[in-house]
């Protein structure tokens, strides 16, 4: 059965004369499936060969945004040489030469420091009480992740993590899917995709994303604009596909209408 609902199709078909298109993605449950381990995380191939079919278009920009640090996106992703990017939860951002960009990198105050040392003790010491919980540590957060804890103990963990984190100073907690993420960086990837549509000068954006952050991203899309939501729960964004496994087919109509 086609993923591309009518009413999606005909949004795609109105992108053909749009002079600069930006499509951006979440990776993690978008154009990745979630999996156990950040590091195990892989694109899919033919997700990952429509990306860099887009990418190689005239007037058409790619962009992958994320809540990873951007040294643990390129990792898994291997972005196509001329994909934007944007890491952290839009904090950090890097452009090719080719655009007219200062790129933002992570450089935390002493205060932060302080701060994600305190974070890091706490979910240590709560990881530790809560088998099948694990840690993922970043330049500037800690993530505790529960997707392979039993749901009380995923429970348990993230409502003693919220508790023990709230009122830290230079610290946000961020909720995920199965996880809890304290940062010491303020930042959204509403903020990160409106930095990509002025570098790339974008008169129209395609964003898809899957998870709680990515509802940031989709509230700054404009109208003649498509956000996609991967998977259920409530959501901004217009249209919905059922999974990552969906993501190609949607790329590929982009692509056709793009190669017109």
């Amino acid at each position: 059965m086609d993923p591309i609902i009518p009413d999606l199709a005909d949004a795609i078909e109105s992108l053909v004369d749009t002079p600069i298109l930006l499509v951006a993605l979440d990776f993690d449950g978008t154009l990745a499936p979630l999996v156990d381990r950040p590091e195990d995380a892989r694109p899919l191939p033919a997700a990952s060969e429509a990306l860099a079919e887009l990418a190689s278009l005239e007037n058409t920009v790619t962009a992958l945004i994320s809540g990873r640090d951007l040294a643990s996106l390129r990792a898994v992703a291997e972005p196509p040489e001329r994909t934007l990017l944007v890491g952290s939860h839009g904090t950090e951002r890097w452009a090719p030469t080719a655009f007219d960009a200062q790129d933002e990198h992570i450089d935390l105050s002493a205060g932060q420091t302080t701060a994600l040392a305190t974070a890091t003790g706490i979910l240590e010491t709560i990881s530790a009480a809560n088998p099948g919980t694990t840690l993922e540590y970043k330049p500037a957060s800690i993530v505790l992740h529960v997707r392979q804890a039993s749901p009380d103990i995923a429970t348990a963990a993230l409502h003693a993590a919220r508790q023990e984190l709230d009122g830290i100073e230079h610290l946000q907690a961020l909720d995920g899917k199965a996880v809890l993420e304290a940062s010491v960086l303020e930042g959204t990837k509403g903020e990160g995709l409106n930095w990509l549509r002025e570098v790339a000068d974008a008169s129209t954006v395609v964003f898809v994303g899957d998870d709680v952050t990515d509802e940031d991203a989709f509230a700054v899309l404009r109208p003649g604009d498509i956000g996609v939501k991967i998977g259920s729960g409530k959501t901004l964004a217009q249209f919905r596909l059922n999974g990552p496994g969906e993501l190609p087919a949607l790329m590929q109509s982009i692509l056709n209408m793009r190669s017109l």
